[in-house]
């Protein structure tokens, strides 16, 4: 699990690309701090598993789903990306749950500048926004925002300087793709209510279901 804030931008130093998988060699330092072989670290919101490292930086496999899915396969050598290690059990969630589980990678539409601000319009699929509202939580290449806007074609997320400064989402341009990650409680909502007796959800179903 993790909490959408990132920690550090990475840079893909290698990419060995395979049939229908490759591995990724990224520099990094400050996420390599208690980090060992078999953690998880997001990158650009995607878990992956680190499999070799050294004081430079790791490598990770990415598999052919995770190819698919989402929008890793356009790195390329010096491409630079968000990067966060695996929420522990004492860590401050300032961001919100994220699974580092893809759901759907997204188009950006349009960009603007609004003072310090800065708007970004991003096209997704009917059925990653059915989960998506207005002033609830989406991770955009593993960066935990607020929406501001949502219809049924995009939505819409305003940048803060801080945000800006601190990952690569003011570096995307018109066209580009983005990792999307939908808020994982509206799926289990939507899977109650699929189940929920008679009358609508209730405290009492909720809780024997775990809420």
């Amino acid at each position: 699990m993790f909490t959408g804030i990132i920690e550090e931008i990475g840079k893909v130093k290698a990419l060995r690309r395979g049939a229908r998988s490759f591995t990724l060699e990224i520099e990094a330092s400050r996420v390599l701090e208690g980090t060992q072989v078999g953690d998880s670290i997001a990158t650009n919101g995607v878990c992956l598993t680190v499999t070799r490292m050294d004081g430079s930086g790791f490598a990770a496999d990415v598999m052919p789903e995770t190819v698919e899915r989402t929008a890793l396969k356009r790195l390329q050598p010096g491409s630079r990306v968000n990067l966060e290690r695996a929420l522990t059990l004492n860590s401050r969630l300032g961001g919100h749950l994220v699974a580092g589980h893809v759901d759907a990678t997204g188009r950006i539409a349009a960009r603007r500048e609004d003072d310090t601000a800065l708007w970004l319009e991003i096209e997704a699929e009917p059925a990653l926004l059915r989960y998506v509202v207005e002033k609830g939580s989406i991770a955009v290449d593993g960066v935990s925002l607020t929406v501001a806007r949502v219809d049924g074609r995009s939505f819409a997320v305003s940048l803060i300087p801080h945000t800006q400064g601190v990952t690569t989402l003011h570096e995307r341009r018109v066209g580009e793709r983005v990792n999307l990650e939908s808020d994982m409680l509206a799926k289990y909502v939507e899977k109650l209510m699929g189940r929920a007796p008679q009358g609508g959800l209730t405290f009492d179903f909720l809780y024997e279901n775990g809420f």
